[in-house]
């Protein structure tokens, strides 16, 4: 097995992931986990390779991709869901209605990731996951669906099952939107529901263990919102770990931006995922 805080060397080949150090590849599956207004929402799931559905439950994480809320897809967190699966985690991606795909608002974004995260809990078994070892991610506005799922209450789907859980059990944040205030990021478009759409702003009593990165130089997500985050989920019961990069702007954990970033990205995730025994 490898160790705790090996990066594998990836390229891509069409969309499947393979590794020139000769790695097995995940075993991949898409299925359909909501339709609303006519629309189907694909979820994407990344299974260590030789897994089988006779197989026990493993750990997962929820990848939500980035995009202001306005695009993006789910091939976002592509690099590091293979990574995991090849550590014996199941990553999952979910597609979420965007302003581009979709003509939504915000908070119907944040609709959908709750109801992404309720197909997860409710169907475990099914899906080989372990739901008392089932984190959230993502990245800028994928990050704050993470992290609104764990603190924001409300912003629930019509037809999702109220009696099952939306909160998950850690949460792996890059450069997440935490802020929506008037001083943070999206104010002009959430103004109407702010004060309950804002994770800095809803965080209560909790235990919740939480990784955020981020850097010095970001303009979207301040490393003093960062800081003021982390801060409160602490006070509040919880345990943050922030890392900080220095001269880094936002975006940069992405491979595409700064490889070595995005090494020490996954490093320090994957070191986080071993801390809580949902990695060996």
């Amino acid at each position: 097995m490898k160790t705790a805080n090996t990066v594998y060397p990836q390229t891509h080949d069409g969309s499947r992931v393979v590794s020139p150090d000769g790695c097995d590849t995940p075993t991949i599956r898409s299925i359909i986990y909501k339709t609303v207004d006519g629309a189907d929402l694909e979820m994407k799931l990344y299974y260590p390779p030789g897994w089988t559905a006779e197989a026990e439950t493993l750990p997962a994480v929820v990848f939500f991709f980035g995009g202001g809320w306005n695009g993006g897809n789910i091939t976002h967190f592509d690099m590091q869901s293979t990574h995991l699966a090849r550590r014996g985690m199941i990553a999952i991606c979910p597609q979420y209605r965007t302003k581009t795909s979709h003509d939504v608002t915000p908070d119907l974004c944040l609709q959908d990731a709750k109801s992404a995260m309720r197909y997860v809990y409710a169907n475990a078994e099914k899906l080989g996951v372990d739901p008392v070892k089932l984190a959230a991610g993502g990245g800028s506005a994928g990050g704050h669906l993470a992290a609104a799922c764990a603190f924001c209450d409300g912003f629930d789907a019509p037809g999702d099952d109220l009696s099952i859980d939306c909160k998950p059990k850690a949460l792996v944040l890059f450069n997440p939107v935490i802020d929506n205030s008037e001083a943070g990021y999206g104010y002009d478009r959430v103004s109407a529901y702010w004060q309950a759409f804002s994770p800095m702003h809803n965080i209560g009593k909790t235990s919740l263990p939480v990784l955020v990165q981020t850097g010095d130089k970001d303009t979207c997500v301040s490393a003093e919102t960062a800081q003021a985050f982390a801060r409160k989920v602490n006070e509040n019961g919880g345990d943050c770990k922030l890392v900080i990069y220095p001269g880094m702007e936002h975006g940069f954990f992405n491979f595409c931006r700064e490889v070595n970033r995005y090494q020490q990205t996954l490093e320090a995730m994957d070191a986080f995922l071993v801390s809580l025994g949902y990695l060996a």
